[in-house]
């Protein structure tokens, strides 16, 4: 049809904010929960808008932002489908674990497919953090977008709504908001992988951080958890954590609790974090140990959120990438988390340098030490990788707790890394993403030239890290072997074994007089049936007794169990890789260590 040259701007101004919305359409899921009656899988649908060629793969998530790790969430879908508007099936085609092909994208205006709990369903390899998982039971159910929800090519970026249908009576803990209908909104596919869901018999409490909410939602299974009192218990950490950024960079802040049979930690996202854990009654110390963890993922409210490069920014669901700034994200988020309560008065210093202490002796006795921060980092999705993975919170506090005494040394006390941070923060934001390939230099530029040699020594490479210099800076005393000279008590052996069974490796003279062989099986201790769970709490108890002490032992050997009573040993007290305060540091250490010890 022919216009006049003034319809036709009209024309123009009319179909281009229509052709802006259409092009923006959301995709609605609806997500459809039962246990009572499949008891392991979600049922969920996808109203499309139109397709066109280009939209005709539909993508499930191969890893998610934080993980780490391999999910190849395709292996858990059961049942895909695809219909025309009149609701008339179309064929597809699983072109990978991860891909359907829609044969007819142009005709297709909805997709159905079922789609198993990660949790209960057994994989061959690459098992599933449970705290990134999905799981489905009769009184609560745990999401993770990335574990539902796939999309089709090239519409990562698409607006999302999500609806869940559930069991009557559940509550609901997300940082999603949901509208007027019931739908919880998404920008993109990135924020709802983003904002997981915890469903069912909760309890809830909230408090406000300066201007900002946080909620706390919790599941535990026999009601030992509540959710006010642990919350109560954490004010003081979230209130360190105000100090410590100055201004929390969030406006509503969402923790979702699991407590469970089974430990697996935390996964952290943009307004919110995720734990599931083991199930215990509430005390001090497990207060204290939740609070701990929950200190280094609400800590990512600054990194990555705020600072991270653009593969954080455009991540790639379909093929896993490793970032080199994996230490950054994670190793400078555990520093913090440790920093800020030591700071915060909430540890004293004598348990923040055991704790430190701690991460030294692992990155010595469990690690490869010549395995780079940065290698580790790109490497982070290999099964290579993941062997090292742990020492990213352990090596990567240390190398973090360095680079913040060089900065304070350089700067004379008066900027630090939690300076450096705020900095970056205000630089990039979470729309901005700094260059994964010039970020080194960016942070050299950034504070001083020396710190360009820092990174290239104790982070691109691996070199051993200059403990004893660096500490010594703030009267801290670093001492691989330090021995005490207090005697402590000692079952005289060491053990080795299976996953069910505990093996007398080296025996002492001592207690092969007792009877006591090698290649004996540990059966109990004092009556109290031994597991390779409970062997560490063992040996804390006979470390607890004193030298000349009477025990008994259960022990195995060729199918027969046979009771030995012998005497704890007495040894003298060596500890390894050790941080300590000096008792008399110099005016200039003292001076330092003050600057060290307060935000800046």
């Amino acid at each position: 049809m022919k216009l006049f040259p003034r319809l036709a701007v009209l024309a123009a101004l009319l179909t281009a904010p229509l052709a802006a919305a259409l092009a923006q359409a959301p995709l609605t899921y609806t997500i459809s929960m039962d246990p009572a009656t499949d008891s392991d899988a979600f049922q969920v649908k996808l109203e499309l808008p139109e397709l066109k060629k280009e939209q005709g793969v539909y993508q499930f998530a191969a890893t998610a932002p934080g993980t780490y790790q391999v999910m190849d969430i395709g292996r858990f879908v059961r049942k895909f489908e695809a219909f025309d508007k009149k609701g008339k099936p179309l064929e597809v085609k699983q072109l990978s674990t991860n891909q359907w092909q829609l044969l007819k994208p142009e005709k297709t205006r909805e997709i159905r497919y079922t789609i198993a709990e990660t949790w209960d369903t057994p994989v061959k390899e690459h098992t599933v953090y449970r705290m990134c998982g999905s799981s489905l039971e009769t009184d609560h159910a745990l999401l993770n977008g990335q574990t539902i929800l796939g999309y089709p090519q090239g519409w990562q970026a698409r607006p999302l709504r999500i609806k869940l249908n559930y069991p009557q009576g559940w509550k609901i803990g997300t940082a999603l908001t949901a509208d007027a209908q019931g739908y919880y909104t998404a920008k993109t596919y990135d924020q709802a992988v983003d904002s997981p869901f915890l469903l069912g018999r909760l309890t809830e409490a909230k408090t406000m951080i300066g201007t900002t909410e946080v909620d706390l939602l919790c599941y535990s299974k026999t009601d030992q958890v509540q959710a006010e009192p642990l919350l109560k218990e954490m004010q003081q950490m979230l209130n360190a954590a105000q100090q410590f950024l100055v201004q929390l960079p969030v406006q509503r802040y969402t923790f979702l609790y699991h407590f469970d049979d089974v430990s697996n930690g935390a996964w952290e996202h943009s307004y919110s974090s995720e734990y599931v854990l083991r199930e215990a009654p509430f005390t001090p110390d497990l207060a204290a140990r939740v609070t701990s963890i929950a200190a280094h993922e609400f800590f990512h409210v600054v990194t990555p959120l705020n600072i991270h490069s653009e593969i954080i920014q455009q991540f790639n669901f379909v093929q896993p990438t490793g970032s080199e700034h994996l230490w950054l994200y994670e190793g400078t988020t555990e520093w913090a988390a440790g920093m800020m309560q030591l700071r915060g008065g909430l540890m004293p210093l004598d348990e923040y340098l055991q704790e430190m202490s701690g991460k030294i002796a692992y990155d010595h006795q469990y690690a490869d030490t010549t395995y780079s921060l940065s290698r580790l980092g790109l490497n982070s999705f290999s099964d290579e990788g993941q062997r090292q993975y742990g020492n990213i919170y352990q090596r990567g506090a240390v190398t973090a707790a360095l680079l913040d005494l060089r900065l304070l040394e350089l700067s004379g006390g008066k900027r630090g890394l939690r300076e450096v941070i705020l900095d970056l923060t205000k630089r990039y934001g979470p729309d901005k993403p700094f260059s994964e390939k010039t970020f080194f230099q960016d942070f050299t530029q950034l504070t001083y030239p020396e710190i360009g040699d820092f990174f290239a020594r104790y982070v691109q490479q691996a070199q051993p890290l200059p403990l004893a210099e660096y500490y010594a800076k703030v009267g801290v005393q670093y001492s691989p072997v330090l021995r005490t000279g207090r005697q402590i008590a000692s079952l005289g052996a060491s053990f080795n074994g299976g996953p069910n069974v505990i093996v007398f490796e080296q025996v002492s003279p001592a207690l092969k007089a007792c009877g006591v062989a090698e290649g004996d099986l540990l059966v109990a201790y004092q009556g109290e049936t031994i597991t390779p769970d409970n062997l560490n709490a063992l040996m804390s108890k006979a470390k607890a007794g004193k030298p000349g002490q009477e025990y008994e032992l259960t022990v195995r050997r060729e199918g027969t169990d046979k009771k030995i009573k012998c005497k704890l040993q007495g040894k003298e007290e060596v500890k390894r890789y050790q941080l300590t305060a000096m008792p008399s540091p110099t005016p200039a250490q003292l001076a330092l260590r003050q600057a060290w010890l307060k935000n800046l």
